[in-house]
C-alpha cells in the first residue's frame, strides 16, 4: 500500500463512521430487547445532534485529486457489501435458531433495514456511477439485497437525464406529500427502468427479452438473496427478508422526496428543458451527516459530474443551489407529516422560483406535471 494512501487515512476517517452500525445491529441481535432503537439513534437523531454541533462544512476539495490518493475513502464502500450481507444473513439465521421473540424479530430487521436504505443503498449509488466492474458489481449485489434492482437503470438512464421535469418519477412535485409519492415511485419506477431498457434494446433491433436486457440480472440476483434467506430461515427469513428490504426502500424513497422537492427545470417548448444546474436540486453542508452519507447532501455537484467521487463533491452558496436548514436525516422526518413539511419548505420553494424564475408565472403546469414530454423520451 502506498504512503499516500496511509496519509489520507485521517482524511477518510469520518466517512468510516457508518460502519460503527454494523456491531450494533450484533449487539441488538444479542441483547435483544429495545436494543434495536439503538441503531435509529445513532443512525437518524446523534447524526443530526452532531450537524448542531459541528455545523457546516463548506469547504471544497480540489476536484482534480487523484483516484489513488482516495483508496481510504473508496474501501469503505468497497467493503460495505460484505457487512451488510453477513448482518442481513447472519440476522435471518441467528432469529431462526429462536433466540429472539416475534417483536424483537421485526425491531431488530427494521433496525437492519435502515442500515441497509441509509447506508447500502447510498453506498450502491455510488458505486454504480463508477466505471470500474467491480464497484459497478457490488453496487448491484447491494441493490439486490433490497430487492431494488431496477434502481440502477430508473436512476442511470431516467433520473439523471429528466431530473426535475414530469419525466422523473423521482423527483417529488410542489404540493405533493410523501405518502402519495412514495406509491407513485413504487409503481412508476419499475415501469419507467424497464421502458427504458427496452427502448435501448430496440434501438439497436433488439427485442425485450434480449440477454442484454439487464433485467435478468436483477432478477437472478433477487432470487439468490430470497432462495438464501428461505435456506437459512424459511418462510419466516423470507419475510423478514423482505422486511427489512421494504423498510431500506422506504428510506430511500424518502431523502428522493427531499433532494429534488418542488424543483422544475425551465420548459422551452416542445418538450424541451434547460440543462440540468446546481439549482435544481437541494443541498446541505451539515458536516455530521455529510460525514454518514458520504456527501450524498453535496447533491448539485453530484448532477453536475455524476462519475465523480465522494469525496471530491463541491458545494455550492445559496446563490447558485437552494439550501435546507438542516440535514437529509432531521427533514426526512418532517417529510413523513405532510403539513409540517409544506409549512416549512413551500416557503422556500417559493423564494427559490423568484430568485431563479421571476419570468415565469404561472407555475400550475410545472406543480401538477401537465408540461409535455419530449417525442424521443425513453
Amino acid at each position: 500500500m502506498s504512503e499516500s494512501s496511509h496519509a489520507r487515512i485521517p482524511a477518510a476517517a469520518p466517512f468510516w463512521l457508518s460502519v460503527a452500525l454494523i456491531p450494533l445491529v450484533a449487539l441488538a441481535a444479542w441483547l435483544g430487547g429495545w436494543w434495536w432503537a439503538i441503531v435509529p439513534f445513532y443512525a437518524w437523531y446523534l447524526s443530526t445532534a452532531l450537524d448542531g454541533i459541528l455545523g457546516l462544512n463548506e469547504d471544497n476539495p480540489d476536484p482534480e485529486t487523484a483516484t489513488e490518493h482516495l483508496f481510504w475513502h473508496r474501501a469503505v464502500t468497497i467493503v460495505w457489501f460484505p457487512l451488510q450481507f453477513a448482518m442481513i444473513f447472519g440476522a435471518i439465521w441467528w432469529t431462526g435458531a429462536g433466540q429472539l421473540s416475534g417483536w424483537e424479530r421485526v425491531g431488530l430487521f427494521f433496525a437492519i433495514g435502515i442500515v441497509s436504505g441509509t447506508i447500502g443503498i447510498v453506498y450502491a449509488h455510488e458505486l454504480l456511477h463508477q466505471k470500474s466492474p467491480l464497484e459497478r458489481w457490488l453496487g448491484d449485489l447491494l441493490l439486490a439485497s433490497v430487492m431494488y434492482s431496477h434502481f440502477r437503470t430508473e436512476h442511470l438512464l431516467v433520473h439523471h437525464s429528466w431530473v426535475s421535469t414530469p419525466r422523473d418519477a423521482v423527483s417529488a412535485r410542489y404540493n405533493e406529500g410523501f405518502h402519495r409519492f412514495f406509491w407513485r415511485v413504487l409503481t412508476d419506477g419499475p415501469r419507467s427502468a424497464w421502458r427504458a431498457e427496452t427502448g435501448f434494446l430496440k434501438r439497436a433491433r433488439r427485442g425485450p427479452f434480449d440477454r442484454r436486457n439487464p433485467f435478468w440480472r436483477y432478477a437472478a440476483l433477487q432470487g439468490g438473496m430470497l432462495a438464501l434467506a428461505a435456506l437459512l430461515g424459511g418462510w419466516a427469513g423470507i419475510g423478514l427478508f423482505l422486511f427489512q428490504a421494504f423498510v431500506a426502500v422506504w428510506q430511500l424513497e424518502l431523502v428522493n422526496y427531499v433532494e429534488h422537492y418542488g424543483l422544475s427545470r425551465k420548459h422551452l417548448g416542445e418538450g424541451r428543458y434547460e440543462p440540468v444546474r446546481p439549482r435544481h436540486s437541494w443541498n446541505a453542508s451539515h458536516k455530521a451527516t455529510n460525514w454518514l452519507l458520504i456527501n450524498l447532501q453535496r447533491h448539485s455537484d453530484h448532477h453536475t459530474k455524476p462519475d465523480r467521487r465522494f469525496p471530491l463533491l463541491q458545494t455550492y452558496g445559496a446563490d447558485e443551489a437552494p439550501q435546507l436548514p438542516m440535514g437529509y436525516p432531521a427533514m426526512t422526518f418532517l417529510a413523513m407529516v405532510p403539513p409540517l413539511w409544506r409549512r416549512r419548505m413551500n416557503p422556500r420553494v417559493r423564494a427559490w422560483r423568484k430568485q431563479f424564475y421571476p419570468e415565469i408565472t404561472d407555475w400550475a403546469p410545472y406543480n401538477e406535471g401537465q408540461l409535455p414530454m419530449p417525442r424521443n423520451a425513453l
